[in-house]
């Protein structure tokens, strides 16, 4: 079996993809959820997936935050392998260091804020910087402040999560992402456990985190027209497939693929 080729794409002339998946394979039992799935991510690049549930959208970034493992194919980032590399014609586990070394460049937010009730704001962001990345306190705290500055949260830096709204914790899983400094930031759903009223401030700091920084973003969302402002490319997933891919003006005023345009009504109206 010759190792996948990983292509540059559009966007990259001069490097490899921030993000690739090569024929990926995922099933949970009988079900097939990824079915030899193909696509890259430019570095800087902002691209939006969109889909019904169960179409493989969330298990993409849980496969690129290695909590589920692939069934066959390969994940690239920066153009190393991730997970899995061809060693004597078989595909094979790469070394755990290897592994954990090429995943600090990815952070994540998850639907649920997932914050340790025990410990403050600060204590929540300062965390995985010191214990993961073996930074120092004071350079983890002065981080910490930066980034609560950031989202609008630095006057709860003292405050225990539950004392705050969902709104709330969702800025300071944010926060805490960003503290470890990824090149890659992955969003699942961010806004789909908050009550409408709370979803706008989050939102508004994730559109200004896409227009002031290069940081290469992978977006589940179901909020339209979020995907439409910050995206450069939407992805619209049915079946473990890429139905149809376009900019997000064509995607949202002129898709081509009839699953599309049948989700889109469905969705809008």
């Amino acid at each position: 079996m010759p190792e996948p080729h990983a292509p540059t794409p559009a966007g990259d002339p001069t490097g490899a993809p921030a993000i690739e998946l090569v024929d990926v394979v995922k099933r949970f039992g009988a079900t097939t959820v990824l079915d030899g799935l193909s696509f890259a991510v430019a570095k800087g690049e902002r691209v939006a997936l969109i889909g019904p549930s169960g179409s493989g959208k969330t298990t993409i970034l849980r496969l690129l935050m290695t909590l589920e493992e692939a069934d066959g194919g390969f994940l690239y980032v920066d153009g190393e392998p991730y997970t899995h590399e061809v060693r004597d014609g078989r595909r094979v586990p790469i070394p755990e260091k290897r592994r954990r070394r090429v995943r600090r460049r990815v952070g994540m937010v998850f639907q649920q804020f997932n914050l340790f009730p025990n410990m403050t704001v600060l204590g929540n962001i300062i965390e995985a910087p010191v214990h993961a990345l073996g930074l120092a306190r004071e350079e983890a705290v002065a981080r910490a402040d930066r980034l609560l500055e950031q989202v609008g949260m630095a006057d709860k830096r003292d405050a225990r999560p539950t004392a705050l709204s969902g709104g709330q914790q969702q800025r300071v899983a944010i926060a805490r992402a960003l503290a470890m400094d990824p090149e890659i930031l992955l969003l699942d759903e961010v806004t789909s456990a908050l009550d409408p009223e709370l979803v706008v401030d989050v939102l508004e700091v994730l559109r200004t985190l896409a227009e002031t920084t290069d940081l290469t973003m992978l977006i589940v969302t179901h909020e339209m027209q979020f995907a439409r402002d910050v995206s450069h490319r939407v992805l619209m997933f049915d079946r473990g497939r890429i139905v149809e891919e376009a900019d997000p003006e064509t995607m949202f005023t002129a898709p081509t693929h009839v699953r599309t345009q049948a989700f889109l009504k469905a969705v809008l109206g």
